[in-house]
């Protein structure tokens, strides 16, 4: 643990957040962290459950005085994005995450923070931990695999849940309250292929395609950065159309709600067209960077002799997949008409893998309005079909979460905020999945809001939580937990 950050205000959410990283949990492996709020809960000497599904669920009762007012459920997220850089030599099942402070933020070197959603963790078990703290009757929910399927906000039953008010600590723009949200769905596409032997007189380059920021696939869509399977696959394009190209493999992204930093691939060329092709990729490196500016600096691209391998796509297939590929929609498709500057409609083509014969490309695809959801991944099915790839399924649809402008929670929350820092917060929805719209399905009428701490480049290596607006969005947590009106 690092004891400059456990020495930050409010320390006692600092330290919390120390302790959980400390703990692996990524995605679909949250057995120990699972395990860690168990013992966490019971050595509170507070009701601690885990349900079937793996979720953790802690009660505490309302302190004295306080046993009128309505019950609230402070519900976050356990798992966490693992992402790193290619050259950080970590990894997440043995290792914590390793913070360090620069000018006013936290970071980690080399690999994701897991502030998303770790900040919010810590703060309730800080909640949970302080019997100073003023409340009515609160609920610790803390849900699995929100990152990759939404598994653990799926899996919850009815009834389970006593609280009136749900406070979802999983938003990342201090001064926000988020009343509504995206849906979302994954799309993935398979093929099979024949290889064939690389013919006499070639030999292979690896082009790698480096340094794009990547970041979040809902709230980062927006901002144009580069997808590095679309990049590198329009390289490839280009490069058939002036050279005799093959292609062995294509190695592209990592998560789907990763925007695709990198990717690669095994590049099959004529002998004397070495020297031509590698000018040709650094001319390339020269005007994407033009065209990208600002939004991705370090966008790099290379390219480097390796033994060539036996086998190589054929060539009429390498054109209708990589054709399909580029193709196939990517970004934002759609904005709000209702609220300005709000993505309403967007895929991110998260992951490329061409190899040994087989084909995996897989979206997510994020929309307020569900009809619009439909129609994007019907756009996906109709590149891929018309290319004849042989498998096209989409799942892991999880709903949207409807605004209530009328919220209780809302007028009491903005009223808040105005009395602490003097003016009123602004009330947002987010291009993002918050498990506030599954949570409805089985609690309707329960009354939402989610907020939190300002988040940066979350789900990418430079994800980092800006310090001074922890302190802030605790204090508001506090005074929102002693204002919750009665019963």
């Amino acid at each position: 643990m690092n004891e400059e950050v456990i020495k930050l205000h409010p320390n006692t959410v600092w330290k919390h957040f120390e302790m959980l990283n400390e703990i692996p949990r990524g995605s679909k492996k949250e057995e120990r962290v699972i395990a860690f709020m168990k013992s966490f809960g019971e050595n509170l000497g507070l009701d601690t459950s885990v349900d079937e599904t793996g979720n953790v669920l802690i009660r505490k009762a309302a302190s004295p005085g306080y046993e009128d007012r309505k019950g609230v459920i402070l519900q976050s997220h356990l798992d966490m994005v693992h992402q790193k850089n290619s050259d950080s030599d970590f990894d997440f099942d043995s290792q914590g995450i390793q913070t360090y402070i620069d000018e006013g933020w936290v970071k980690a070197k080399g690999t994701t923070l897991g502030a998303d959603n770790g900040m919010g963790v810590a703060s309730i078990m800080a909640i949970l931990a302080d019997d100073s703290i003023e409340h009515g009757q609160i609920e610790g929910f803390f849900t699995i695999d929100e990152e990759t399927g939404m598994t653990g906000a799926f899996g919850l039953k009815g009834g389970l849940l006593k609280g009136d008010i749900l406070l979802n600590l999983d938003s990342e723009d201090e001064g926000e309250l988020y009343i509504g949200c995206a849906g979302g769905i994954d799309s993935t596409i398979s093929d099979k292929y024949d290889e064939v032997a690389v013919p006499g007189g070639h030999t292979a380059l690896k082009v790698d395609l480096r340094g794009l920021k990547g970041g979040h696939s809902g709230m980062d869509i927006v901002l144009g950065r580069g997808n590095a399977n679309k990049l590198m696959t329009r390289l490839l394009l280009e490069l058939g159309a002036e050279f005799e190209t093959g292609l062995s493999s294509f190695d592209g992204g990592s998560l789907r709600n990763a925007l695709p930093r990198e990717a690669s691939c095994e590049l099959l060329v004529l002998e004397k067209d070495v020297e031509a092709v590698t000018s040709f990729i650094s001319d390339r490196e020269a005007i994407y960077k033009i065209e990208f500016g600002e939004i991705e600096p370090s966008l790099s691209l290379s390219a480097s002799a390796i033994a060539t391998p036996n086998k190589r796509l054929p060539s009429d297939y390498m054109n209708k997949i990589l054709r399909a590929i580029n193709a196939a929609p990517n970004g934002v498709v759609a904005m709000s008409k209702d609220i300005a500057g709000l993505t309403e409609t967007s895929t991110n083509m998260a992951r490329v893998l061409i190899k040994d014969g087989e084909v995996k490309v897989l979206f997510l695809s994020r929309s307020s309005v569900e009809s619009r959801k439909d129609a994007l991944t019907q756009s996906i099915e109709s590149v891929f079909t018309l290319m004849g790839a042989s498998g096209i399924e989409h799942h892991g649809s999880y709903p949207g979460w409807e605004p209530n402008p009328d919220s209780a929670i809302l007028a009491t929350m903005k009223k808040g905020y105005d009395r602490l820092y003097g003016k009123v917060p602004e009330v947002m929805a987010i291009h993002a999945g918050l498990e506030c719209g599954i949570l409805g399905t089985n609690y309707p009428g329960m009354d939402m809001i989610s907020f939190g701490p300002t988040i940066r480049n979350p789900h990418s290596p430079d994800e980092m939580v800006k310090i001074d607006t922890v302190g802030k969005f605790w204090d508001y947590l506090l005074d929102t937990l002693k204002n919750i009106p009665a019963k």
